[in-house]
């Protein structure tokens, strides 16, 4: 197949595929789309951005338009993936598709408002595209039902067993009839996913584009090794050097995501940033002025980056070394695709030398080593607007006069003693806030390698509701304004 309007389809979604310019398919579609079409099993491996989504999702929606008796108000298929910004994402591929058909479509995510995904699925969705772990719990509570499904996908299988879906998935599965069609798409098949295969896919067809274990041929890996401290100022000399291309950059935790893209903020950057602890409204708007371009910059973690799918990205830059090489081909994965060039800079300690070359070794990929330029200064910082956080208002025991005399016909007797209004205090220190003193903030202590265990101790305690990065006089960590990871205190 070279071409879409060669197959079969309905004249709706021929029309669709043309109005938004899907005219030529890629390999991955080229040869997953004929024997879905067909209803036969698909095990599909591609390396990210190769157009895995429109693969079983073209074939899902030609199946919606024939229409099974009885089945028009049930869901007759499931997409399952690791994260909610994937499923949005394929949501959106499925729209573009369904346009001007009687198909409907609900996705069923965490972190979303649970009521709206419900009420999708009861007026009559045809199409459920769901993380494991949502769709898991509205079978537990028996709101959703599964009997009428023809077709399962399980997209990113490999992501999916790495974040511990294995359980859900299977409970899901067993769920479905069995008389069905299963098609799996993944980055790699490894034994997990081979083992997945073997139980839940039938004489499947076997698609393999491409070396899925090293990155793509279009994207020039660059490699950086430098201090800690001078990451920010190398990363602002890669922005100043590509003044209009879109950085992906990628930080290893939470806080480490937050503090990069305020430091950028602060340097005259416009950043945004997404990762798990974001809500889904932050995390909606941070990848809509992604792709629009109002920011040019997103910091992300791994797993919230999953399912990120943005065009045209210049360069992905790895300003902390990912956990492992799998984590690298699906970050560097990022830029690239469908054809275009891209480049992906890690920044390395002189410590992290054998993590790099062990991602070489693993990947059978060079890093080329790029000099870092003499006398790289750090970015002038600017001050940002503080953020203001909602205080719980502190009530006074003594109610303002208006309250006094509204209360005062319910004023005990006189020699009656009235209960405090003061809240107890556990600490025993006479505060009504609590206990005094605390760390502000605990973390881990020792060197750690993202490719073996950490040296450090147990990390027990409990974490302060001080932000992260405070100091409290009771000691705490601090953070490095140059570096996305905490360093221990002196």
């Amino acid at each position: 197949m070279s071409h879409f309007s060669e197959l079969k389809l309905s004249s709706a979604l021929q029309g669709n595929l043309s109005r938004h310019g899907f005219h030529t398919p890629t390999p991955v579609q080229a040869q997953s789309i004929p024997p879905a079409l067909s209803g036969r099993d698909l095990v599909a491996t591609a390396q990210t951005g190769t157009g895995k989504t429109l693969a079983f999702a073209l074939p899902l929606v030609e199946r919606l338009q024939q229409a099974k008796p009885g089945a028009k108000r049930a869901i007759r298929a499931v997409v399952l993936c690791p994260t909610r910004e994937l499923a949005l994402q394929i949501n959106d591929t499925f729209t573009k598709l369904i346009a001007g058909t009687s198909s409907r479509l609900a996705v069923a995510v965490g972190g979303m408002s649970e009521g709206r995904q419900l009420n999708a699925i009861q007026q009559g969705a045809q199409v459920l595209i769901a993380t494991p772990g949502r769709l898991c719990d509205f079978l537990d509570r028996r709101l959703v039902n599964l009997s009428q499904v023809e077709a399962v996908v399980l997209d990113e299988a490999d992501r999916m067993l790495d974040m511990g879906f294995l359980p859900s998935l299977k409970r899901i599965l067993q769920e479905l009839p069995a008389q069905r069609q299963t098609m799996l798409f993944s980055a790699t098949i490894e034994k997990s996913v081979a083992h997945l295969v073997d139980s839940y896919v039938k004489d499947a067809v076997r698609v393999s584009i491409g070396a899925t274990t090293k990155p793509g041929d279009g994207v020039d890996l660059h490699r950086y090794e430098l201090a800690s401290d001078r990451k920010l100022a190398m990363l602002a000399q890669l922005l100043k050097e590509d003044p209009s291309g879109a950085f992906l950059v990628f930080a290893r935790t939470k806080h480490g995501t937050d503090r990069l893209a305020k430091n950028l903020q602060r340097a005259g950057f416009k950043a945004a940033r997404i990762h798990g602890d974001r809500t889904q409204g932050q995390r909606n708007q941070a990848l809509a002025s992604f792709k629009d371009g109002s920011h040019r910059i997103l910091v992300a973690t791994d797993v919230a980056a999953r399912g990120i799918h943005v065009d045209n990205i210049a360069h992905v830059v790895n300003f902390d070394m990912p956990q492992s090489a799998e984590d690298f081909i699906h970050r560097v994965g990022r830029t690239g695709r469908a054809g275009a060039r891209g480049v992906a800079s890690t920044f390395s300690t002189r410590e992290e030398r054998s993590d790099v070359k062990q991602i070489e070794r693993l990947l059978k990929v060079k890093l080329t080593e790029r000099q870092v330029p003499e006398g790289l200064a750090p970015p002038e910082m600017r001050s940002l607007p503080e953020e203001v956080e909602t205080a719980r208002p502190i009530r006074s025991s003594v109610p303002p006069p208006a309250q006094q005399r509204r209360f005062s016909s319910f004023r005990k007797p006189a020699g009656s003693s009235a209960p405090s209004s003061r809240p107890h205090s556990k600490s025993g220190s006479g505060s009504s806030f609590g206990k005094s003193g605390g760390s502000g903030s605990f973390s881990k202590s020792g060197s750690s390698s993202p490719f073996g265990k950490s040296s450090s101790g147990s990390g027990k305690g409990k974490p302060s509701s001080r932000p992260h990065g405070s100091s409290s006089p009771g000691g705490g960590s601090k953070l490095d304004p140059n570096s996305s990871e905490p360093t221990a205190r002196s």
